[in-house]
């Protein structure tokens, strides 16, 4: 019995040896295929999207390489507020060539995703930024290194203004330079993985821009709109995360009671039998209801009220009809939800 204990333990630690060389090479595969020009969250993004690179493994990359190796600064806190325009990001951002820069956002469903902020095509993403989650901004320059800390700390203060939604004054210095945004190539069906057996030395050391005080007024939330937003088609997707917009379902019962809770509980069962690999999350008052049954506990969702969702996944489907039932399931026609035993498993999609 103690020998084939001690196989499991020797088996335990091999396999974690192995899990550390593989991170350990696809760590130097990236290092070296990201171009001096190219921004080193679109590329992991890239690799996420072709299953060369493990999710888990992105915040441990992106410190190593941003901070350890190549000297950025940093800076994190949870944000105060939300920019309305999200595109405006990239707009302002882009003439920044004096540096590069790396958004990484604690989603609190999703986990740690990290994205380009000068590349258009992630205003979706940012949009879906929640108030007081944890964002950590990255600024630097890989040619020049900790020789433009300055500047990289102006960018960053700069750069939370603006995704918070505040005024802010952008320096004249970060204007000129060579970190100019430069879109990556699709992603192909496959990647071959390589294979290294050698390891390099350590790096530079780490840069992390001083503290700096922030003004105390955050932007206002835009109050939740009176009527249901529209079905966003579009997915933004982050490497393998991918989340639907969120959509808003108003509740035009007198109360959203125990009926209507009954009745959504249903419609997700429905929806999670025919895309089991898919998740629905429900947010109410900018909070995620992880408990359905708190929403008719609380006694505060009424007439009028906006319960929102959204869904994550690999190819999100049926988002449009979802929302229809969620409408019918908030109004006094929940009824027809309700046929059948509790355990009923009803074919909606």
């Amino acid at each position: 019995m103690l020998k084939s204990s001690n196989f499991y333990v020797r088996l335990a630690t091999r396999d974690g040896f192995n899990t550390s060389v593989r991170h350990i090479n696809r760590t130097l595969d990236l290092l070296d295929s990201c171009g001096a020009k190219e921004n080193i969250a679109d590329k992991i993004n890239v690799l996420l999207t072709e299953k060369a690179f493990e999710a888990e493994e992105v915040l441990s990359v992106v410190n190593m390489l941003l901070i350890d190796k190549w000297g950025y600064s940093s800076v994190s806190r949870n944000i105060s507020g939300v920019i309305a325009r999200a595109e405006l990001v990239a707009t302002v951002t882009a003439k920044w060539k004096a540096v590069d820069l790396v958004i990484g956002y604690h989603h609190p469903d999703l986990g740690f995703i990290v994205l380009n902020p000068k590349n258009p095509e992630n205003a979706a993403i940012i949009a879906g930024f929640r108030k007081n989650e944890l964002v950590v901004l990255y600024a630097g320059d890989r040619t020049k290194g900790t020789a433009i800390a300055d500047k990289a700390h102006a960018a960053l203060v700069a750069l939370t203004d603006i995704v918070e939604g505040k005024n802010t004054q952008i320096p004249a210095s970060l204007i000129n330079g060579a970190n100019v945004f430069t879109p990556l190539a699709k992603p192909s069906q496959k990647r071959a993985p390589q294979v290294r057996a050698k390891r390099v030395a350590p790096s530079a050391a780490r840069s992390v821009a001083p503290g700096y005080a922030m003004p105390a007024q955050a932007a206002a939330s835009p109050a939740p709109a009176a009527t249901a937003a529209p079905v966003q088609a579009a997915v933004p997707a982050v490497g393998q995360s991918k989340m639907s917009g969120m959509v808003s379902v108003v509740v035009s019962n007198e109360l959203f009671h125990n009926g209507n809770v009954e009745a959504w509980k249903r419609i997700i069962r429905s929806y999670n039998a025919k895309y089991p690999n898919l998740q629905v999350f429900i947010y109410y008052d900018g909070e995620r209801i992880v408990d359905i049954n708190t929403l008719f506990k609380w006694g505060k969702v009424k007439h009028g009220s906006c319960i929102q969702f959204s869904v994550a996944g690999e190819n999100v489907q049926d988002l449009a009809k979802l929302s229809r039932y969620f409408r019918q399931g908030a109004s006094p026609q929940f009824e027809a939800f309700l046929h059948g035993s509790p355990d009923t498993v009803m074919t909606l999609f």
